[in-house]
C-alpha cells in the first residue's frame, strides 16, 4: 500500500476524504499527537473538568513559515498555551485545524508537526481533535493553522481590570525579538550575532509563579503591538496611569540596531515568549526572583509601576533616561503584518 511518506508534496486528493487523506492524518498527525482521546476518532472529543475553565482560539499565518527560533507549528502551540497561561489556567487540551496549499512539501509538513509535538510536551498538553483541508495552489500561502485551547483555571482573578495604584510592572525578558527575527528573515538580513525569536511556551514559568504563591493582578503575553499595546490596554481597562522607566526595559543590541535601521520602536515590536505581569509592590521582588531562576527569564526586570496620577488615567507614561517624559501610545497601523 502507498504511504504518504513516499509522497513529496501535498495533493488535492489529500483533502478529499478518501484513502490519501486518511493516510496523511494517520501517518503524520495521529503519529505525532497520539493520545487516548484522539485515538477514539470521534467527531468531537469528550472532556471532563471540575471548576472554571479558560477557552481561547487563534489562527496562525506567519510569513515566513520557518524563522530563526521556531516555525509556524511551534508558534501555534506556544501561542495558544500562552493565552491560557496568562489567565492563570493550566493548559490541557488543544484542537488543531490546518489549511494546506496544494504542492506544499511533505517533509516541511512533517517538520512543522514534529515542532508542535515537542512544544506540547513542555506543558503536558494534548491535541484531542482537529481538521485538515487542502486547497488549490495559490489559495493559501503554504500553510495556515488554527488552534483552540481549554485549560483549568488554578489562579483565579487574573484580569486586565485588576491593576491597582502601587502595583509593579515586570517584563519577563528582553522585548521585540520575535518581530525583529521575522523582519530579518523577510529582508534577508545577516547579523554578526545570531538573533532568534523569543517564541516559547510560558506555562512552565507561570506555573512556578503560582506554586510560589505570588499574588498576580494581571498577566499578558506581549504579542502583536508589543509592550506598548499591553500596557495601554491595561491602563484603559483598569482606569489607571502606568509609568515606565525606559532604561529599565531590557532590549538586545540586535533589536536596537534593527529598530534604528527601520525606524521602529522596540516597545511596539511583537513577542511570542515574553510576558508582562502586574503584582503588588510587596510581591515584586519575590516574583522577580522566581522568574529569574526559571526558563528564559534571566533578564526579567521591574520596568515601572501603577501610579495615582488623576490627570493621566488610562495613559502610559515613558520616563526617559534624560529626565523627560512622553506618552507611550498604542502602535499605529500594522508595523509587520503576518508575524503570527
Amino acid at each position: 500500500m502507498n504511504s504518504v511518506t513516499n509522497d513529496k508534496v501535498i495533493q488535492l486528493s489529500h483533502g478529499g476524504g478518501g484513502k490519501e487523506m486518511n493516510r496523511l492524518i494517520k501517518e503524520i498527525f495521529f503519529n505525532a499527537f497520539d493520545n487516548a482521546i484522539l485515538r477514539k476518532e470521534e467527531d468531537a472529543a469528550v472532556l471532563h473538568f471540575d471548576g472554571n475553565v479558560a477557552f481561547t482560539t487563534d489562527s496562525f499565518t506567519v510569513a515566513p513559515i520557518f524563522f530563526a527560533g521556531g516555525d509556524i507549528g511551534k508558534l501555534a502551540v506556544a501561542g495558544t498555551v500562552n493565552d491560557l497561561a496568562m489567565m492563570g489556567a493550566e493548559p490541557q487540551f488543544l484542537s488543531c485545524s490546518v489549511i494546506i496549499e496544494e504542492g506544499f512539501e511533505i517533509t516541511k509538513l512533517k517538520t512543522i508537526v514534529a515542532s508542535m509535538a515537542t512544544e506540547l510536551k513542555k506543558s503536558n498538553t494534548r491535541i484531542v481533535c482537529g481538521d485538515t483541508k487542502v486547497v488549490p495552489k495559490g489559495c493559501v500561502d503554504g500553510l495556515f493553522i488554527n488552534t483552540s485551547g481549554v485549560g483549568q483555571i488554578i489562579k483565579p482573578d487574573v484580569s486586565v481590570r485588576n491593576l491597582e495604584a502601587g502595583d509593579c510592572i515586570i517584563v519577563s525578558r528582553d522585548i521585540g525579538r520575535h518581530g525583529a527575527a521575522i523582519l530579518m528573515a523577510r529582508e534577508g538580513l545577516t547579523l554578526e550575532s545570531e538573533l532568534t525569536s523569543d517564541c516559547a511556551n510560558l506555562w512552565p514559568i507561570v506555573e512556578q509563579l503560582i506554586a510560589a504563591n505570588v499574588e498576580v493582578h494581571a498577566m499578558r503575553d506581549a504579542t502583536r503591538g508589543g509592550m506598548s499595546a499591553v500596557l495601554n490596554e491595561w491602563a484603559k481597562a483598569s482606569n489607571v496611569c502606568i509609568e515606565v522607566k525606559e532604561d529599565a526595559v531590557p532590549v538586545s543590541d540586535e533589536v536596537k540596531g534593527l529598530c534604528e535601521l527601520y525606524g521602529f520602536e522596540p516597545f511596539d515590536l511583537a513577542n511570542e515568549g515574553t510576558f508582562i505581569v502586574a503584582v503588588p509592590a510587596d510581591n515584586a521582588e519575590k516574583a522577580l526572583n522566581v522568574m529569574q531562576q526559571f526558563c528564559h527569564c534571566q533578564t526579567a526586570s521591574i520596568i515601572g509601576q501603577v501610579t495615582e496620577q488623576q490627570n493621566n488615567q488610562g495613559k502610559v507614561i515613558l520616563q526617559t533616561p534624560w529626565g523627560s517624559a512622553r506618552y507611550l501610545d498604542v502602535p499605529q497601523g500594522e508595523l509587520l503584518p503576518r508575524i503570527c
